[in-house]
């Protein structure tokens, strides 16, 4: 079983004309407009070729962030909205998102003040080197837009000796610092499933799935082929094209050629590097690299995350971290704390994603526009429905652009907006203790009723926030002693919980989505074993499926991330660990 029965009953019962609105694409603007649209009451039916938040939504610089750079090419509206939906997404989704003080390196005094002034004005050719007077007006423009629900503090500049104090490492080079904040993602991909979920609940008649191939488009229809080899056929009264990169060829498909995105690949390297987590504090360094671009590196789950790049590409499907990449990061870090040791043997994961960006003529591709636009291609002969298509757009205004959407679809269905998503809390963010005092409290009932130590409790409403309540609640035939081998702090039980509630289809979909055992670098062979043995008793795999799964996933890690598992892997798995009694 792959579809919890109430999802399987919903397909089972749905009829040509029931669905008003398809989303093709189910990344964080596709999740987030079909939760939106769901809470309005809109039969919403959302599909993805792979799993949920895998494309370009799994492979962000992991920041909610007002795009302190875009004030350079005066986006003053889209800084403005980034900084609220970022200070939006700190209370709403407290159990992923959270603040980031970060430290800007500063080498002169009143460099680069012209050229930002001829990019603010247009020019094509990125600015290079800002100055402390640059950056002194940026983060004040920065709080002030940054001021709309803030729950920050605000900046402060500070002289070279107090610089670097506070990161130790950092080059001799800098004449001063400055901090400001920003916040962090710990786990974008569950909080897109977590959307898609929220859709669910919110509208009995609202329709999800992931593997699901466009099959046939004929006379206004759509048939797609599910996982099962079943076939849904719909006639939607509107198309929602969320397909990020992937747009024009989808559109292509639909029978609505278009030219609308410019991507370009951004890439990040993950370090084990001990040393330099605990120097940043809980820091991000956020900086220019000698080339001019901006680079950052901070603490992501005990790793060092250090990125990105932004190089124009267009193809998707096989995109990874190149060696001239990983090369830039580490001689980026190695001039910047140059009294640290980096090198290749650090690096335990990859990834690399393309940005849906729009077509553009700039000659640095840092100066694309990081806004949002939706494009309509209206009804023609051969396609009765409208074309949405989301175009750009970043990861932390996926709320407001999706509000957006919404209401012009609603406005296209002649009906109104029931509820707002300003104030609504995410998934596990819902009921989330909103201080200390509660949190003890969340901790204390929890461990109580489930039999948990306190300390347990709260490590798994970190990671799921107050869904750890139905975790722990819900039977299982493990119990949450039972842990992974290579990454003790994940237990069988949880494993079990996510293959048959989560709607996950391949093993890769818990390893790399659901949970963050991929990219913190606990996989082992001997681990992924286990794990395929639990999800594979759940979602009824037989020896050969099993192994399949496994195999898929130590192919994927290997291709694109830079991972390698070692050992042998089974021809037949091991069955999944004996449950617990009693």
């Amino acid at each position: 079983m792959s579809m919890t029965p109430d999802l399987q009953q919903r397909f089972s019962n749905l009829g040509e004309n029931d669905i008003d609105v398809l989303i093709i694409g189910a990344g964080i603007n596709g999740a987030g407009l079909f939760r939106d649209l769901s809470l309005q009451g809109v039969n919403c039916l959302i599909v993805d070729k792979a799993d949920f938040g895998s494309g370009t939504s799994a492979a962000p610089s992991r920041l909610i962030h007002g795009g302190l750079k875009y004030l350079e090419t005066g986006e003053f509206g889209l800084v403005a909205q980034s900084t609220l939906e970022r200070n939006l997404l700190l209370k709403n989704a407290p159990h992923c998102v959270e603040p980031l003080p970060t430290f800007i390196p500063v080498f002169s005094w009143t460099r680069g003040i012209w050229a930002a002034i001829r990019t603010l004005f247009g020019s094509k050719t990125a600015p290079r080197s800002r100055g402390a007077v640059l950056i002194k007006i940026g983060l004040r423009l920065y709080d002030f837009f940054g001021s709309r629900d803030q729950v920050m503090p605000r900046h402060r500049l500070i002289l070279k000796k107090q610089a670097r104090k506070e990161m130790p490492h950092v080059t001799p080079a800098i004449v001063a610092g400055g901090i400001y904040y920003d916040a962090k993602i710990s786990r974008p991909e569950r909080l897109v499933y977590e959307l898609v979920s929220d859709g669910l609940n919110a509208n009995a008649r609202s329709l999800a799935a992931n593997f699901a191939t466009l099959a046939a488009v004929s006379d206004g229809r759509l048939t797609f082929r599910l996982p099962d080899g079943r076939d849904v056929t719909v006639a939607p009264k509107l198309v929602v094209n969320a397909a990020g990169p992937w747009i024009d060829h989808v559109n292509t498909l639909l029978g609505a050629p278009s030219r609308l995105i410019g991507g370009t690949k951004g890439s990040h390297i993950l370090l084990d590097h001990p040393e330099l987590v605990r120097s940043l504090n809980g820091h991000m360094i956020y900086f220019e690299a000698d080339d001019g671009r901006i680079c950052l590196v901070y603490d992501y789950l005990g790793l060092a995350l250090v990125g990105s790049t932004d190089i124009p590409a267009d193809d998707p499907d096989n995109v990874r971290c190149e060696e001239p990449e990983t090369e830039y990061f580490l001689e980026s870090v190695r001039s910047l704390l140059p009294t640290l040791r980096f090198d290749r043997d650090q690096i335990v994961y990859s990834y690399s994603g393309i940005r849906p960006l729009p077509a553009s003529d700039a000659t640095a591709p840092g100066l694309i526009s990081r806004d949002h636009s939706a494009p309509v291609k209206e009804p023609e002969s051969g396609r009765q429905f409208p074309i949405i298509s989301l175009v750009g757009g970043k990861w932390t205004t996926f709320r407001g652009f999706a509000e957006e959407v919404a209401d012009t679809v609603l406005s296209r269905l002649q009906r109104h907006r029931s509820q707002s998503t300003r104030y609504l809390a995410i998934g596990g963010g819902k009921a989330f203790p909103a201080d200390a005092e509660q949190r003890n409290a969340w901790i204390s009932d929890a461990a109580a009723r489930s039999g948990v130590a306190a300390a347990r409790a709260d490590e798994l409403l970190g990671r799921y926030g107050t869904t750890a309540v139905a975790l722990l609640s819900s039977p299982s035939s493990y119990s949450d002693e039972q842990r992974l081998t290579g990454a003790a702090r994940y237990s069988l039980r949880e494993i079990d919980w996510i293959a048959r509630n989560e709607l996950a289809i391949h093993l890769s979909d818990i390893v790399m989505r659901r949970t963050t055992l991929a990219i913190e670098g606990r996989l082992t062979l001997e681990g992924l074993q286990e794990i395929a043995g639990v999800a594979g008793a759940a979602l009824d795999w037989n020896a050969e499926r099993t192994a399949s799964e496994i195999q898929d996933v130590v192919s994927q890690l290997s291709r694109f991330h830079g991972q390698a598992l070692t050992g042998k892997v089974a021809a037949e798995p091991e069955k999944a660990p004996r449950p617990a009694t009693g």
